[in-house]
This record gives structure tokens, sequence and C-alpha cells, in this order.
């Protein structure tokens, strides 16, 4: 493995301080898309991008804010590459990023004590799920919400409704 510059790692950090253009409460770097940044040579730089899935419309938001930033640092060509594999996954959400996610009313997604793939089960549109580990209001903190919609704003979110206290919200779906 090759270790990353200093000069590698700050313009990391200036790619990853770019805002998400769907959920501009969070960071690239809080969402866990930006990979890596190589230097190629004076004023030349290769980002690393991975979406969260395939058919992400944000990417190229993303790619051109990425490019903005860098070349406002000095780097004068910029490429961002498009990596598929490793894919993308709810767990390269960092902390800060699910607590973020909370704050602005978006149930983040639920911590997996495993890897791999994640297992999807088919049923009715409207469900109360019972699964080991809930998910919460993020206005009240309810663990007693209930399944209105798969997709929502965004095809990585789901819509969801407290029982509580009767709020819709949200949910950072697990992927």
């Amino acid at each position: 493995m090759v270790t990353a510059t200093a000069l590698e790692a700050e313009l990391l950090e200036l790619a990853g301080s770019v805002p998400d253009p769907e959920l501009p409460v969070l960071t690239l770097k809080e969402l866990g898309v930006v990979r890596a940044v190589r230097v190629g040579g004076p004023d030349t730089a290769e980002v690393d991008l991975t979406p969260t899935y395939t058919g992400c419309p944000a990417i190229e938001a993303m790619t051109l804010d990425i490019e903005r930033v860098l070349r406002a640092h000095g780097v004068r060509e910029v490429s961002v590459r498009t990596v598929l594999a490793p894919a993308w996954s709810t767990d390269d959400i960092t902390p800060e990023g699910r607590r973020k996610l909370q704050e602005f009313g978006i149930a983040p997604p639920r911590v997996r004590e495993d890897s791999g793939p994640v297992p999807l089960a088919l049923g009715p549109t409207r469900t109360h799920e019972a699964q080991s580990e809930p998910v919460r209001c993020p206005h009240c903190g309810s663990a007693d919400t209930e399944l209105l919609s798969r997709f929502s704003s965004t095809a990585c979110k789901a819509l969801r409704r407290c029982l509580a206290c009767r709020e819709p919200f949200d949910h950072f779906k697990e992927l």
C-alpha cells in the first residue's frame, strides 16, 4: 500500500470538505465517498470518488465541486475518477456524519455489526418492521416507527413516520 504524501493528504481533506449536493448538511468526507487523491505531477491531481449507488445523479455535481475546490487551491489539472469497487456502504458514513443527519431530521442508517451484503426482505409497501435495531425518530427518539415508502426524496432514503409524535421523517437506508 502506498502512503499518501502531505500534499495528497491536504488535497484529500479539501476534496472531502465539499458539501454533498443532495444532503448539504454532510461533507463528502463525512458521507465517505471521497476515497483517495493522487498527485500525478506539478499542478495535477486525480481524485477517486465512489457514488452511493451506480445511478447516483449527484455524481456530476460532486465532480464539478471537487474540481472547483482543488483548482481554487492551485491545482490546474484535476480529474475525478468514479470508482465502483469497493462499493460504497452506509458503513462508510462517519460518526460525525451520522450525528449531523440526526440533527438535520434524517434518521441515520443503523450501524451493522457485520459487513457484507444487506439482506432484502420484500413485503408490503407500508409495514411496521420488527428488526434487531429499530429506526428511531430523529424528532423525539421513539423506536415506534413505521415504513411509509421505500423511497423518499432520493433513492438512498426511505420515508417513515413516528407513531409516537406522528411526524414523518426520512431514513438514510442501510446499504
